[in-house]
Order: structure tokens, then sequence, then C-alpha cells
């Protein structure tokens, strides 16, 4: 049995407790949070795990076999140098890191500590997007040429997470790289791209609709389009919609996540969506499942020592996409 602690007990945390319980070969046995009311609430949750309202303390203290870090981007840099210091594997909430020198600067941490690294990067790990995922790699479609993948919404993200209302970078990391991310996992690494940004919502201080169009090393284009201030009826949130063109045929991920696949006189669909998990609920299911199946990942990871699919190395690449897009939005050039 593999022991875990949990830095950070805030608002997504609790979807990370109750995973965990899921998970087998895994047992939280410590919890920490600077607000000690917060960690003695996770610790209850977590059938009894330690409480510790300070990170050098609960390393110290614990043996544990890796620490599940979900706190906000600024305090990851110091809380994964901390964990590699004491040799502890490390899960990484996103955004991964406010700056790619701290990005670089967490991969080399661990590396040189010989420990695994791993981003909480949960979007490819949605069952439905993993769908898509499966059919562009059997072929079916055969060689992917264009992609469009869309989060559209107007939900009110702020009251759970009132600290993104100020925010002077809001939809690109805190959305943009879940999306950005599943462009590289659908056509491959990005050679280049162009962003465009809005502020449509008066009562934010960053961007909140945002479009971008990327060139990918095999040739293949996607756009990439996002906004926390799109207004409809349904409202798909927290969906993300797919259409991924190839020299065969098309997939698409529609809303109320319905999988089409076709080409010329053909066509064929699919239920995809995700199974509510036992603590979960509807809509927040597909985003909670994810969290299930990144966490067993991770836990085969350690296993059978395997890197992460959603590396600290492998997530370098997709950060880096982010600061590319704000440079392009504020130059107006492509970068």
């Amino acid at each position: 049995m593999l022991k875990g602690g949990i830095i950070g007990c805030g608002f997504f945390a609790a979807n990370h407790l109750a995973a965990w319980q899921l998970i087998d070969g895994a047992a939280i046995v410590a919890v920490c949070d600077q607000d000690p009311a917060r960690a003695r609430a996770a610790g209850a949750a977590g059938d009894g795990a330690r409480v510790f309202d300070d990170a050098a303390t609960m390393l110290a203290s614990e043996a544990l076999d890796f620490v599940d870090i979900i706190t906000t981007a600024p305090s990851h840099r110091p809380l994964v140098e901390l964990a590699a210091r004491h040799r502890v594997p490390v899960i990484c909430q996103k955004p991964f890191a406010p700056t790619l020198d701290d990005a670089r600067a967490m991969v080399d941490a661990c590396a040189q500590a010989g420990v695994p690294l791993m981003v909480h990067e949960n979007f490819r790990w949605q069952s439905p997007l993993m769908a898509v995922k499966n059919i562009v790699s059997s072929g079916e479609i055969g060689e992917p040429a264009y992609a469009r993948i869309s989060f559209r919404h107007a939900y009110d993200i702020y009251t759970n997470q009132p600290y993104l209302k100020t925010e002077p970078q809001l939809a690109i990391m805190d959305l943009g790289i879940h999306l950005l991310d599943l462009a590289r996992y659908f056509l491959g690494e990005a050679t280049r791209l162009h962003c465009r940004t809005q502020r449509v919502n008066p009562a934010v201080a960053g961007e909140d609709c945002v479009t971008i169009l990327l060139d990918h090393a095999g040739g293949a284009v996607s756009l990439v389009d996002f906004s926390f201030f799109t207004k409809l009826e349904p409202d798909p949130f927290p969906q993300t919609l797919v259409r991924i063109e190839g020299t065969k045929g098309t997939v698409e991920l529609l809303a109320g996540y319905h999988l089409r696949v076709s080409g010329p006189g053909w066509s064929r669909e699919e239920d995809v969506e995700p199974a509510v998990p036992a603590f979960g609920a509807k809509p927040w299911h597909n985003i909670q499942e994810s969290v299930v199946n990144i966490q067993r990942h991770w836990i085969e990871c350690l296993q059978n020592d395997r890197e992460p699919a959603t590396s600290g190395a492998d997530n370098l690449k997709t950060i880096d996409l982010v600061f590319r897009a704000y440079e392009s939005a504020a130059t107006g050039r492509a970068s």
C-alpha cells in the first residue's frame, strides 16, 4: 500500500480526497493546509489522516510514498522542491507554474532527486476525450488534418474560486492550458500559434474569451477556442466539444457526450457519457471521473516504475504554449 499526503485542502481537493478512496494500492495518511480547520475537515474526510498546517513538518514527520499538491500555482515551486529534497514523488495540480522558469526548475529538482513528477492535467483523462483519441489513434478517420476544440460557457466559476476575478492572466492559464494540452494529445506537437484574447465580462481583470490557431508538426491545424462569458441555452458546461477531420473521415464529440464518426456514405454514433463516481454528481461527473483516472494512472506508474503520461517534462510543452499564447496576444504576432 502506497502512503500519500495531500498539501492543500481547498475547493478542488474534495474531489482528490474522495477519488483516493477509490484507488487500490494507495491510502492518504496525512493532509496539510495553512488553514487548520480546513485541514481537520480534510483529515476527517480522509478516514482519519494525520493533520498538519505546515508542509515541511508533514514531510519531515511522515514516511510518504508520494505527495499530492492541490494548491494554487505560485506555491507549486517551493512545495515541489521541498518534496524533492525529501525524495518524495509528486503529483501537482495545474496550472503547473506561473512562469516557464519555475516549471523547468521543478522538473529539474525532481530529476536530480530521482523522483517522479506528474502534473494533474486531467482533461485528457476524461473518458469522452479518451474515446476521441482512440478513434484518431485507430486510423479510422485517416490522417488528422484539422481539429476544433471548444469549451464555451457562462457558468459562474467565481463563486467557488473568487481569486480568479482578479487574476490578470485568467482564461488561458486556468482553462486554455487544458485545451492546449488536448491539441497536443490529439494532433502532436505544435510548431506555431496565433492567439487573440478578449475581456467581455467587465467584472474580471483578465481575458475571458480566447481564440488560438495552432500549426502542428505533422501538418495539421487546430483551432482552440474557449470562453467564460458565452451565454447560450442549454449551456454545455463542463463539456469540451471536439471535431477532428481526417483524410478518411471525421470524429465529433458533441454536446450531451454524443460521439459521432462519419465518412463518405457512412456514419455511426455512440453515447460516451462517463459514469458518475460514487462521490460524484452531474454535471461534474466528467471532471470527477477524470480525477479517479489520473490518480489510478499515477499509482500504476509508481508501482511499475513508468513515466506518467502527463509528466512534468511532458507538461513543459503544454505550459510553453500557454506563455507563447500570451506573447502572441500581446504582440499580435504568431509565436
